[in-house]
């Protein structure tokens, strides 16, 4: 491509940004990316009953949480006004315009009509003014919409960079309006003077917006201006195969934050969703852009699956430096009244359990344990320590302070003891886990007792031999 590529992500603010315009977003930006191009980031906001300041922060700290930088922007449209009136005031005296003064009860009295007759509803055009026709009495004290004078014949054609070609007769199209009664400008309308005003060439979007397109395709010729390409990407659906919704998935692309995601782990999964390149299903954000192509879509719709996301997020996690790791996981650990500085090095601590984990909730919650205070737990003594491992734990306690604190000697105690003692290292082990951490299950117990530190170690486990002494 020899000029210049400028694509747009233009969300509503009239809610969080979910998973769908988080992929059309990915999507655009790739493309932009690719080609060496300009992403433009738009608040279409217009909507103004439904629009919130709280929206548009909701999806500004989305796209920075996702890293998908925009180049220009954000723009919003309530601050275009003066200039989507004057096209509409250029629009009424060409005629591609018309005030509509129709009430609301009429039009459903109309549309009431064409459905008993079997019509699809629809404006029936009475306030459209053709060569020879009488129009109604303007009616008083009524504030006029501004209608499209929608062409009636012929169709609207082009050629969809995802669905290719696609052909809608412009008979099954009414004369929107452009402009309610109040003055406001409306969606379809805005969009068309923003894409043109701002020369977007590629339009990537949802498929929910294909009705929209032929409309727009033909205010913009009514402009006179350059139309974009359009591209739009196939529904992503639930596990359950229906639809995604808050029921089986679609929630803020921050909830996934909150639920202890990477970005990058959940923009290579939102990749995945209708694209793929080979048979690659892990890739970094500069592949993605060097490997991009809109032509390898799918047509078909993608379905969610928590568990491969799941599998990816764990995969960026055991990827991803120690060091950087213990900065994400830090202010996760502070509300639940972990005390850092009680402790053995986090990033040490993240390397022997991050395997483990597919979330930085995960990871947080096998890291708590390293760092909290243990009182030994009279019940989970009793359901794993024996008579026949407390000697060996006695013997493991006057025995530690003859050797380096090392995995390699604390290792080596512990073998020696259950040779000694004639006990199977789960015996041992699951009882030092117990006195030393407060659960039976962790990683390789010679690296978390190395962890946790002697004398740690020491004074729990002489507490839990106490509790376990005084148990009749």
């Amino acid at each position: 491509m020899t000029s210049e590529i400028r694509t747009r992500f233009a969300p509503s603010p009239t809610g969080y940004l979910h998973l769908g315009g988080a992929r059309s977003a990915l999507f655009s930006w790739a493309f932009a990316r690719h080609f060496g191009g300009v992403f433009v980031l738009r608040i279409e906001d217009t909507d103004v009953e439904r629009s919130t300041p709280e929206a548009v922060a909701a999806i500004l700290k989305a796209m920075d949480w996702l890293g998908l930088d925009y180049d220009e922007g954000p723009f919003y449209q309530m601050q275009h006004l003066a200039r989507y009136n004057a096209v509409i005031g250029e629009m009424l005296s060409r005629g591609s315009a018309y005030h509509c003064y129709t009430s609301p009860e009429e039009l459903e009295v109309m549309r009431e009509e064409q459905r008993q007759r079997g019509e699809k509803p629809r404006y029936d055009g009475r306030w459209r003014p053709i060569a020879g026709k009488v129009l109604p009495p303007v009616p008083a004290g009524v504030k006029p919409v501004v209608r499209f004078a929608n062409p009636r014949e012929g169709a609207v054609s082009w050629h969809d960079l995802v669905k290719g070609p696609i052909t809608i007769s412009n008979d099954e199209l009414d004369d929107l309006i452009i402009a309610r009664s109040d003055g406001t400008p409306t969606y379809n309308f805005c969009v068309c003077v923003d894409d043109w005003d701002m020369g977007i060439t590629h339009v990537i979007r949802g498929d929910d917006h294909i009705n929209n397109t032929p409309r727009q395709i033909n205010i913009l010729a009514a402009l006179g201006a350059k139309l974009p390409e359009y591209g739009h990407l196939p529904l992503i659906l639930g596990p359950d195969g229906q639809k995604l919704s808050k029921r089986n998935g679609t929630v803020s692309v921050m909830q996934y934050e909150l639920d202890g995601f990477l970005p990058d782990a959940l923009i290579n999964y939102l990749a995945r969703l209708g694209w793929s390149h080979g048979d690659s299903e892990i890739f970094s954000r500069e592949e993605m852009i060097k490997w991009f192509d809109i032509g390898h879509v799918s047509k078909s719709a993608a379905q969610w699956d928590p568990k491969k996301l799941a599998w990816l997020n764990q995969h960026y996690i055991k990827a991803m430096p120690d060091e950087r790791l213990a900065e994400l996981i830090a202010p996760r650990l502070a509300p639940n009244g972990v005390n850092l500085d009680d402790g053995p090095s986090l990033p040490a601590v993240i390397a022997l359990v991050k395997d483990r984990a597919e979330t930085l909730v995960q990871l947080a919650d096998a890291i708590t344990m390293f760092f909290r205070p243990v009182q030994p737990d009279p019940e989970m003594v009793l359901a794993h320590v024996s008579e026949a491992v407390y000697p060996a734990l006695a013997a493991f306690v006057a025995q530690s302070v003859d050797i380096q604190w090392q995995r390699a000697e604390i290792s080596a105690l512990i073998k020696a003891l259950l040779g000694r003692f004639s006990l199977k290292m789960p015996q041992l082990a699951v009882a030092l886990r117990v006195f030393c951490v407060g659960q039976p299950q962790t990683p390789s117990i010679d690296a978390v007792l190395e962890l946790v530190g002697r004398d740690r170690c020491v004074a729990r486990i002489e507490a839990g031999l106490a509790l376990f002494a005084g148990k009749d």
